[in-house]
């Protein structure tokens, strides 16, 4: 079976699980998850869609999330579009199940929308789709340093540097554009107004008795100046006269909103961005173990709840300020407790093999930096296992934050991509080789500390009695008793003398 048509047996395969074609109110995908939007959750069956093979786990919140994993959620999310798209339209609407799945959508969404929870998705959403961008770049940063550094193809490396560059010099027009599109308004004006930020001009201007320097308040001020865009754009569409919108709308937008980003959101963003930057380092400089040990140890809820792109802006202000983010390499340290976590359950439960089955095909993905097979398919479940990854991920961030502290700092030129797969993104202010040292030293600690502590405390006697069992024995009396045949009878002991 050709790529393209295993991905629209998957799509295919799905679809009927979550109550077909006039279920789906929208498609769309993130990193490792299709989210679908569900006119009537009650039609999902969340058992079957869970046993397919290709799903490793669902998630519900403001929509139905559905872990494909990297690279086949890109595949698939196209085929159910086009399934969506191609499915006959009822001819009559059921105005109950409308109401009733509307109700049920607004339960769900009134259950888990807090407005810093909103708020913080939102901020995400901005950044996702900018994460291809960042993971290409970042490698080709990483690719062209080893060559300067090796003195290789010096008649290359300019290029690679210009291709490395060259979206992280205008990254705040893409976020500005984003910004408007999430928000509400009109996207192009969002990246017009950002790019005042990143034009070279804005250094002939004084804001504040200092003189503005261009990319001076980075992603948060693009953020921030496009979110004031949108409001201004707003307004216009309410007050100014239908006549006149096409022409008014737009200037005044970019004329308000590029005033006060020039004259006080630059500054202002700024200085917030410098902040976080030396907070990092100090944080890392002074408290590295500690830091390091809290941050690997909470970051696996966070990805657990999905809310874990929330921290994109930041590390993206530490890429534009240092050329790197050090937060990164210590966040996934959490991946490496979850794999250690896994190894110790495939040992603790050599009876179950459909639980071992799991594991052995999770691991891989979970050895390149993607958890959620492990997490939905195996400690989740399973209780404890989860809280002793979660310490497993504290010990490798703690080995991280450590040598922070002792002057070697590890950095990653771009997010998105953790575990393994991480190597080729690392930097650091040390050698190349002594960078990917320390980073591999606090995987190997996560890695042992989750199975240590996963082995030793993931399990009580009550925890192993109920899944330390032979599953296909199991299924096979269960289906020889259904059919009217006897139990199996159990082997007497022999007699205690």
């Amino acid at each position: 079976m050709s790529t393209d048509d295993k991905n629209r047996a998957i799509a295919a395969a799905i679809l009927p699980l979550v109550g077909g074609a006039e279920n789906i109110d929208s498609v769309a995908h993130c990193m490792t998850r299709l989210r679908l939007g569900l006119r009537d959750r009650s039609l999902v069956q969340d058992e079957a869609l869970k046993a397919l093979p290709a799903v490793m786990g669902v998630v519900e919140d403001d929509t139905y999330q559905i872990v494909l994993g990297p690279g086949t959620v890109a595949r698939v999310t196209p085929e159910i579009e086009a399934l969506v798209a191609q499915a006959p339209k009822p001819a009559h609407a059921a105005d109950d199940l409308a109401d009733r799945g509307a109700a049920l959508k607004a339960e769900q969404k009134a259950k888990n929308a807090t407005p810093f929870k909103l708020f913080l998705r939102r901020i995400a959403n901005i950044f996702v789709p900018l994460i291809p961008a960042l993971i290409g770049c970042g490698i080709i940063a990483g690719l062209n340093g080893l060559l300067v550094n090796l003195g290789w193809l010096p008649g290359v490396t300019p290029a690679l540097a210009a291709m490395a560059s060259g979206f992280m010099a205008l990254i705040a027009v893409f976020v500005g554009y984003n910004t408007a599109k999430e928000f509400g308004g009109t996207a192009i004006l969002g990246g017009a107004v950002a790019a005042i930020i990143v034009f070279p001009g804005v250094a002939k201007i004084d804001a504040f008795g200092q003189t503005l320097s261009p990319g001076q308040g980075g992603v948060l001020g693009a953020l921030g100046a496009a979110l004031l865009a949108v409001y201004v754009e707003k307004w216009c569409r309410r007050w100014v006269p239908e006549a006149l919108d096409v022409l008014v709308t737009p200037t005044l937008t970019v004329l308000v909103s590029g005033l006060v980003t020039i004259f006080g959101l630059m500054f202002v963003a700024g200085e917030v961005s410098t902040a976080i930057g030396e907070f990092a380092d100090w944080l890392l400089a002074n408290a590295g173990a500690g830091a390091g040990f809290l941050l690997g140890g909470l970051f696996l809820p966070l990805v657990m709840l999905g809310l874990h792109q929330a921290l994109i802006p930041i590390h993206t202000t530490l890429i534009e300020q240092q050329g790197y983010t050090a937060l990164l390499p210590i966040l996934a340290m959490a991946g490496a407790g979850q794999v250690g976590a896994a190894m110790a359950v495939y040992l603790k439960l050599p009876r179950n093999g459909s639980i071992r089955r799991t594991i052995k095909s999770a691991l891989p993905a979970g050895f390149l930096g993607v958890g959620e097979p492990l997490i939905y398919g195996v400690s989740l479940p399973l209780g404890r296992p989860f809280v002793t990854a979660c310490v497993g991920g504290a010990f490798g961030g703690g080995v991280i934050g450590l040598f922070s502290m002792l002057g070697d700092t590890v950095g990653s030129t771009a997010i998105g991509p953790s575990g393994w797969a991480l190597f080729p993104l690392l930097d650091g202010n040390k050698g190349l080789g002594e960078t990917i040292a320390i980073y591999a030293g606090g995987l190997l600690a996560g890695y042992v500390a989750g199975f240590v502590a996963t082995y030793f405390w993931g399990f009580g006697k009550e925890l192993l009695e109920e899944f330390d069992v032979d599953t296909e024995q199991t299924a096979q009396t269960a289906v020889t008793v259904a059919q009217g045949g006897p139990a199996p009878e159990r082997e007497q002991e022999p007699a205690k003398v």
